[in-house]
């Protein structure tokens, strides 16, 4: 069983209302994840915690896996970096 956690590319449309207009607004996320189901959980979950959404608020239009060298996030790309973990 392969456990390398790859950096998957998502794109996609939510739905949000201010001032009461509906409108779809187009969205990039860059997460870290195993597999590509766990990258689409996570998107789902960090868009409707964040921004109120419901799930059928969000249209997922694709998902890539990039190489980490692609990632535009900084944070994505400094995470491969990290050897090790330190608890005090």
């Amino acid at each position: 069983m392969n456990r390398d956690v790859k950096v998957y590319r998502i794109t996609g449309l939510a739905l949000l209302s201010p001032d009461r207009l509906r409108k779809w607004q187009k969205f990039t996320v860059e997460v870290r994840a195993v597999k590509k189901e766990d990258a689409i959980e996570r998107v789902l979950s960090e868009l409707g915690s964040r921004h109120k959404l419901k799930r059928s608020h969000i249209k997922i239009l694709s998902v890539n896996e990039i190489n980490i060298s692609e990632a535009k996030s900084k944070f994505i790309r400094e995470l491969e970096t990290v050897e090790r973990w330190f608890i005090d």
